[in-house]
């Protein structure tokens, strides 16, 4: 691997120590050969690995995953690490759901050494600051590394745990190597309302994009240089043989759940948008074998797959459906709704269609209501979106809103992508 030449910024986003990486031109990696076409897609750790783990010669390691921190050949990153001598790895970080996978949503696995390999795990959900800081103190480790698989939206907590775990980091003096995998719904382009800083919360940190375009290598740059107040030591081991327009099929590598409601690379699509209705009276389809396909609530009929569509939205059809969810809203209940049909994923916006489906349900439905702590607030990033659809707003005045912000966002994201 080679390191990585930087502009000023660039540096400031990689650390001292550069970006470890591919060979970039004007801070995009070179271009590998595409799937199906050449080399195939390689994740970070298996480039890290057959590089012998360079970047982590002489360190005491810990890795911050979970399920989907796996090779191409799914064997688990702390296992393949674990067994191999040419690493010193001591300790395990869990976020949100556990390192292995066993929580729930707003769950974790807490402290506990791990039956497998003996390794203490540490838990980092709901930590940040000094305390995450001395979670990694105590640990021991000199190198913090962090593989996990994103959804590419911003209210997917993964992302933040990154970013959580690079300020703490910083503050305990530690390196922090990001190894990346690709954006399973492309990194194409930003889409939707940008987070104002009064609403961040653990589903929103700082000002991105609703859908925001990345890879969490490039979220890493773009956190160290334009949010982080300390500057963590950063490198990034780049993927190999991903184009941003790649949705996750094109890759060959195999499809881990990174929470217990993502189960297919088919809920990731159209997450960024559905998942607002987690701020509604309405079920965003956990508890059934679509989340976030299929939303619904009781006294829902066919008139609002209707309405929806009715709108002629890009590259989705809306069919009338019922469900009993097994856990979560309506446990039990059967309810009406629609499923989410995405035909062509190309033309799809998925935040356009979460926005036209609130309309649309609020429209439709004499029953809707927001969720009373105003939770769609801290979704979208701001009141706006709220109010503005209880004032009557449609589709095309809702989205329009954002623009400025988004546009900002945009090409604040330039400078950070790896990726033609």
């Amino acid at each position: 691997m080679s390191r990585t030449n930087l502009s000023r910024r660039g540096l400031l986003a990689a650390g001292a120590s550069g970006a470890m990486a591919v060979a970039v031109s004007g801070g995009r990696a070179a271009a590998d050969a595409p799937p199906g076409r050449g080399r195939p897609v390689r994740t970070g750790f298996d480039r890290l690995a057959a590089d012998g783990y360079a970047p982590l010669a002489g360190q005491r390691v810990g890795v911050v995953t979970n399920p989907t921190g796996i090779t191409a050949d799914a064997r688990h990153l702390v296992d393949v690490m674990h067994a191999d001598e040419r690493v010193d790895l001591v300790a395990v970080f869990g976020p949100e759901h556990g390192f292995r996978g066993t929580a729930q949503a707003g769950g974790s696995e807490g402290r506990y050494d791990d039956p497998a390999t003996g390794l203490p795990v540490y838990d980092t959900y709901l930590k940040s600051g000094q305390p995450l800081a001395d979670v990694f103190t105590a640990s021991g480790v000199d190198t913090v590394v962090f593989d996990i698989q994103d959804v590419g939206a911003r209210f997917y907590t993964y992302i933040w745990t990154l970013y959580d775990c690079m300020v703490a980091a910083a503050l305990a003096g530690k390196r922090f190597v990001v190894l990346d995998r690709p954006n399973p719904v492309t990194g194409r382009a930003a889409l939707g309302p940008v987070l104002d800083r009064a609403f961040a919360t653990f589903v929103g940190r700082e000002p991105i994009a609703q859908a925001h375009g990345m890879t969490v290598a490039e979220l890493a740059r773009l956190f160290n240089a334009e949010f982080l107040a300390k500057p963590v030591p950063l490198e990034t081991v780049a993927v190999s043989g991903w184009r941003r327009a790649d949705f996750f099929d094109a890759t060959g590598l195999p499809w881990v759940p990174p929470s217990p409601n993502m189960p297919t690379a088919d809920t990731a699509l159209v997450y960024s948008g559905t998942c607002l209705f987690e701020g509604t009276n309405l079920s965003e389809g956990r508890g059934t074998t679509r989340p976030f396909e299929l939303l619904g609530a009781e006294g829902i009929d066919g008139r609002w797959a209707e309405a929806a569509n009715a709108l002629g939205l890009p590259g989705v059809r809306f069919r009338e459906a019922y469900f009993a969810p097994t856990f979560s809203k309506f446990q039990g209940r059967t309810v009406g709704g629609v499923q989410l049909m995405v035909h062509d994923r190309e033309a799809f916006d998925p935040v356009r269609t979460g926005i036209a489906l609130l309309v649309t349900a609020r429209r439709t439905w004499s029953g809707f209501a927001w969720r009373p702590d105003n939770w769609i607030d801290r979704l979208t990033g701001s009141a706006r979106v709220r109010t503005l659809i209880d004032a009557g707003a449609g589709t095309d005045e809702v989205v329009g809103a954002w623009d400025a912000d988004l546009a900002a966002f945009r090409e604040m994201r330039r400078e950070y992508l790896m990726y033609h």
